[in-house]
């Protein structure tokens, strides 16, 4: 049985008092996932080309990907429960001498999926059950761009 799902971008990473908020969607909606403020920077790092002075986690998982031929594909936010979000990391490795392409799917945070689709520049999708079940964030996502961070500090994680 094949899910549907709903191609969404990232819209903004933004500091809160206890880490980052990725806001996620495309212009029917935006919705927010709270990550750690580590994973948050790196985010924001992939998204703006940020060079780094030392290779970072994902940079060091995306280099082993690229040495096995593989890459990451897509990521699906597929899943959402008790406040945690769940996703799955679709992994393409070619095999040149063979001539084949072999899938593999990943369980994975959704702050590292993130991560590693934007730095792959790999599309990001959410399943409709879970798409269907956010709230709506674009006007908060809208008054906190318009804000300077010190206005927002207190945006739960």
């Amino acid at each position: 049985m094949e899910k549907s799902v709903v191609e969404v971008e990232v819209k903004n990473v933004l500091p809160t008092s206890a880490g980052s908020a990725v806001f996620l969607g495309n212009s029917e909606k935006v919705f927010v996932i709270y990550v750690d403020h580590a994973v948050g920077s790196a985010i924001n790092m992939f998204l703006l080309d940020t060079p780094k002075p030392r290779p970072q986690t994902h940079d060091l998982f995306a280099d082993v990907l690229t040495g096995l031929g593989a890459r990451v594909s897509r990521i699906v936010i597929s899943d959402f429960a008790d406040t945690v979000y769940y996703a799955r990391m679709i992994v393409e490795a070619e095999n040149e001498v063979l001539e084949t392409k072999k899938i593999i799917e990943i369980d994975a945070r959704p702050s590292d999926s993130i991560a590693l689709a934007v730095q792959q520049d790999a599309p990001i999708y959410v399943a409709q059950h879970v798409w269907d079940g956010v709230e709506d964030m674009s006007i908060v996502l809208k008054k906190m761009e318009d804000s300077s961070p010190e206005d927002h500090p207190d945006l739960p994680m």
